[in-house]
């Protein structure tokens, strides 16, 4: 069969005619809304005996539940082997989707209906055959994975080129998309009752194309198919010793001319011999739009499954009935769109389409004409629509009566209590843990997190994590059903299933800072049942570390988790014993180690010295200044910033730690500042102890605005610096300074060229001014600011005294 003749046979307005009676063989692409309307309507023209379904023939006894009201799509059949529940694969299913339609077809018209594909006991196994065969280096194993999903030949794109398209999708859209089947009028929703050979005329020619295609190509289809298409011819022959030719086959455009070659039941039987085979378990799970646009994994690599689904519903003035829809959804944000945007934009996306030779608008045609009419050229809005419309974020249901494990219906019941409902799109929740509910969700959600089930992920919200307000970001993924039935062999419920997998792992940990995160992770979960076993391996390991950066790693989740107990009213008198323990042993090994390090474990030593400092003041019991947990890492700040052999990047911190905390006088940290700063210190350490001080996060650009003393220290420095060496310190100082508010850095900038207010400029009974600033205070300007700051604090307006 010549390249013309292939075009030819899938062109719009062949007028060849199928064969009248069956076996049809329904070839199609999956997830495509013009195949299932073909389907829709052959089926209704040909009123099959039976329908057989390219799935594992171990659905079977699910295709029912298709039926169910609660029952909406898009949803997936999900086989995992029982031993292993990580290794699965997914059938997905959409509304437009031609097996979809075939099965509700077959249910309402009470025809049995079956899968015919090789088993999932069988391609669960060779999957796994297939990814322990050796492989030569990485890129050897991504070709090997890469096979498994991807044809070697892609017909679609095959006959695209031969009809003189560049571009496959389009020309699908062309010949199939847009082009309602045979026997169908008023979009498909009423069916003549023409002869079979009409509806089953466009199958026909496909089927030629294929045998054509297989023909040049070989069987260059995916690994394996050739016991694939075995397994599906026995099933044929079966269907037809029992129901007789009036059979429709419902599978993938390519294994059309295999199942119509003429082979022996020998033959087949002999491709099925000796196949590995495991023990698996099936149900329908919710599926989702965006995985349906995914390439990879178990995505169905659809490019724009929410236009398909509104060309699948809409058949009739589909493009008017898509530009109302993109006019809500910008309205609904805000944008003006007017009736007459919507009729410019119909208009010129058919005008597009005539220009370019389409027998109808298509996606890229509306797009252009949204583009140009409705968003005003830009492509900001653009992509709202490609989220919202043409992915979509429709997710689908499945009735409680589908299998599942019992750790997925414990979820289930918990996500129906605490009305937490799992959503496709991304949605940030808020929770305040003095409400039980919220204090519920918090609990259920940690303990997914716990079990590898990322349903949730923190976020920073309104205030810090650990006190009584939380931020998550929720999304939920169809492959968290994979994870949920992996976490069921820990336990049947998600609190028995946590508490033993967080036993486990506190056995099984080494490192300290593994284990604290875990006492963490259980305490925020509330796992009471589990926090010994934790607790026992965390005494045990920091009882045999003796590396104070690792002590130090440990103790802030220690003392987070604290925190987090008394939020949630849990015991933490284990915890609390232990975290002192850590801190004593960090105040008396910390100054030691922070003598002879280079740049790089000066910096990590830095942060380990901040996260401790706001550890300690989180163990702190309000014992007296100077007294107990707090007076002894008071002493040990103390030391670091006076020792001259401690790096200069610590030996600043500490200033600023100590200065910040009131534990310092300001004379006495610019007494610091100038030697650290004099002109026997080697720039570079001087510029690491300006970091220090006033670098990063910590507000030292503010200090340095505020006192007038240590800015003119610092600037005094700076222009002291030799020219040989400024290009040394440069880079420091840059980033340094570069993390200041473009404000701050601005008011530094113009302190610095004002300069000190001459002594002459000031009353004579004004305090000392602060550059930048005015000569005194102002009490009429106080006293206005005075009820703003009241109310803010939530305190009572001070009282009026009476005149007189």
């Amino acid at each position: 069969m010549s390249g013309a003749a292939v075009a030819a046979a899938v062109t719009p307005g062949r007028s060849a005619t199928g064969p009248a009676a069956g076996p049809w063989l329904l070839g199609v692409r999956h997830h495509g809304p013009g195949s299932a309307r073909a389907v829709l309507a052959a089926l209704r023209a040909a009123r099959p005996a039976a329908v057989l379904i390219e799935g594992p023939p171990e659905g079977d006894a699910l295709l029912p539940l298709a039926a169910d009201p609660h029952m909406r799509p898009p949803v997936a059949l999900l086989a995992h082997a029982v031993d292993d529940p990580g290794r699965a694969s997914f059938w997905p299913m959409a509304a437009f989707s031609p097996e979809w339609v075939a099965i509700r077809w077959a249910l309402d018209h009470d025809v049995p209906v079956r899968f015919i594909d090789l088993p999932a006991a069988h391609s669960l196994a060779l999957k796994e055959t297939a990814s322990k065969e050796p492989v030569e280096g990485p890129e050897r194993a991504e070709e090997a994975e890469e096979e498994e999903v991807t044809p070697v030949v892609d017909p679609i794109r095959v006959l695209a080129e031969t009809a003189g398209y560049d571009d496959p999708e389009r020309w699908w859209e062309d010949v199939v998309e847009h082009r309602a089947p045979t026997g169908e009028t008023d979009g498909g929703a009423t069916p003549s009752e023409g002869a079979p050979g009409d509806a089953l005329a466009p199958f026909g020619a496909l089927a030629e194309a294929m045998g054509a295609l297989r023909e040049a190509y070989g069987d260059g289809g995916q690994p394996r198919d050739a016991v694939r298409e075995a397994y599906m011819r026995i099933q044929l022959r079966t269907a037809r010793k029992e129901f007789g030719d009036g059979v429709a086959v419902v599978c993938g455009a390519w294994h059309v001319p295999a199942l119509a070659a003429r082979t022996t039941l020998a033959a087949d039987r002999a491709l099925l011999k000796g196949l590995p085979k495991v023990k698996t378990d099936l149900t329908w799970v919710p599926w989702t739009h965006r995985r349906l646009a995914r390439r990879s994994g178990y995505g169905a690599g659809i490019d724009s499954p929410g236009w398909y689904g509104h060309l699948f519903e809409a058949a009739d003035r589909p493009i008017e009935r898509w530009m109302t829809k993109v006019a809500g959804l910008l309205r609904g944000e805000d944008r003006f769109v007017s009736t007459a945007h919507v009729i410019e934009a119909v208009r010129l996306a058919e005008t597009l389409a005539a220009l370019r030779g389409r027998p109808l608008a298509g996606l890229g045609e509306t797009t252009d004409a949204v583009r140009a009419v409705m968003c005003e050229g830009s492509d900001v809005p653009l992509t709202l629509v490609r989220d919202r419309l043409i992915v979509g974020e429709s997710l689908g249901e499945v009735p409680d009566t589908a299998p599942a494990v019992p750790l997925q219906r414990d979820l289930t019941r918990s996500q129906r209590t605490l009305r937490l409902k799992p959503e496709a799109s991304e949605r940030e929740l808020d929770l305040d843990l003095r409400k039980e509910t919220d204090a519920a969700r918090s609990r259920l959600l940690h303990r997914l997190r716990l079990l590898d089930v990322g349903w949730g992920d923190p976020v920073a919200g309104r205030s810090s994590t650990g006190t009584f307000r939380e931020s998550w970001r929720l999304r939920w993924e169809p492959e968290l059903h994979v994870r949920v039935a992996e976490a069921g062999v820990w336990g049947t419920t998600v609190l028995t299933a946590a508490t033993a997998k967080a036993a486990s792992q506190a056995v099984a940990a080494t490192a300290l800072a593994d284990v604290t995160a875990l006492a963490e992770h259980c305490l925020l979960a509330e796992l009471p049942d589990a926090l010994p076993v934790v607790m026992k391996a965390l005494a045990d390991r920091a009882a045999l570390d003796a590396d104070v950066g690792h002590l130090a790693d440990a103790l802030p989740a220690l003392a987070r988790s604290l925190r987090y107990g008394d939020v949630r009213s849990t015991d933490t008198a284990a915890l609390t014993e232990v975290a002192a323990g850590l801190a004593e042993r960090i105040c008396v090994g910390l100054p030691p180690a922070c003598t002879g390090l280079d740049p790089d474990g000066a910096e990590a030593l830095r942060g380990q010295v901040e996260a401790v400092h706001g550890a300690i003041g989180l163990l702190d019991t309000g014992a007296e200044p100077g007294t107990g947990l707090r007076g002894r890492w008071d002493a040990v700040l103390h030391k670091l910033a006076a020792r001259d052999a401690v790096a200069g990047i610590i030996r600043g911190r500490a200033t600023r730690l100590l200065l910040d905390e009131g534990r310092l006088a300001e004379d006495e940290a610019a007494r610091l500042m100038g030697l650290a700063l004099s002109p026997g210190t080697p720039p570079a350490d001087a510029a690491a102890w300006i970091e220090g001080f006033v670098g990063g996060a910590s507000g030292g650009g503010m200090l340095l605005v505020h006192d007038e003393r240590l800015l003119g220290l610092v600037d005094a420095w700076l222009t002291g610096v030799p020219a040989d060496q400024f290009t040394d310190v440069l880079p420091l100082l840059r980033r340094t300074f570069s993390a200041y508010e473009p404000g701050v850095r601005r008011t530094l900038g113009e302190l610095v060229r004002r300069g000190p207010v001459p002594e002459g400029a000031r009353r004579a009974d004004a305090a000392p001014a602060t550059g930048g600033f005015g000569p005194g205070l102002d009490p009429a300007r106080a006293d206005a600011v005075e009820p703003v700051l009241r109310l803010l604090l939530g305190r009572p307006p001070e009282p009026v005294e009476a005149a007189g």
